[in-house]
């Protein structure tokens, strides 16, 4: 994932994560079957209506969240573009799943709003951290624990709205982890824009020094 603030900010290279430029590892990989599911998943659940095999689709789409990371660090494959694509996978499988359950009304709107919402709060702080020379900021485990809520969820609650009888207890649990999901999600986004804010006004202040 591409989260480094600019090199000023970046720790020492003595305990930083080596960071390399190989393209075709097997945590790419990975990334980038998850990528292809989930227009797959688009298919699936709302052209044919084969929910049983989008809930499979999904539940690998979820579930492998954090495997391409953990083999990219075990065999030391760790590549700028695996830290592009494995944050652009969770991103577009929760965005998608979103509007496709939003559009057969398996979650309502206002989920949908709010987790929306987060995402345009990132994007706008994403957009001053680049006025200012910044890169994105490191991802959090926070983020990265409600991004797991989030993909572990949506199987469940796919599984709730077509298995009806299954759907008390699926739904319980799946709107559990939602919540949770939703809450720690928001949580990493203010955390986000509090460093980001930090940076701004690190970088506001030696240019007022370089200026005096």
């Amino acid at each position: 994932m591409s989260r480094r603030p600019a090199p000023a900010e970046q720790p020492d290279s003595g305990t930083a994560t080596v960071v390399g430029d190989r393209v075709l590892t097997l945590p790419n990989l990975i990334s980038f079957v998850r990528l292809v599911g989930v227009p797959i998943f688009l298919y699936l659940f709302l052209v044919v209506r084969a929910d049983v095999a989008a809930i499979a689709v999904l539940a690998v789409g979820g579930t492998s969240d954090w495997v391409d990371g953990w083999i990219a660090r075990r065999l030391g494959q760790v590549s700028r573009l695996g830290e592009l694509l494995d944050p652009l996978a969770d991103r577009l499988y929760i965005l998608a799943t979103l509007l496709a359950f939003t559009a057969r009304e398996v979650v309502p709107w206002q989920f949908t709003g709010a987790l929306l919402a987060r995402e345009l709060l990132l994007l706008v702080s994403l957009g001053v951290l680049r006025r200012y020379g910044y890169g994105p900021p490191p991802v959090h485990y926070v983020g990265k624990t409600a991004t797991f809520l989030l993909l572990a969820a949506f199987p469940i609650l796919l599984l709730a709205d077509a298995v009806p009888d299954a759907g008390t207890a699926a739904g319980a649990i799946g709107w559990g982890l939602a919540w949770w999901g939703l809450v720690l999600y928001w949580v990493a986004g203010a955390m986000y824009v509090v460093q980001a804010s930090r940076l701004v006004r690190a970088m506001r202040a030696r240019r007022t020094e370089a200026a005096a």
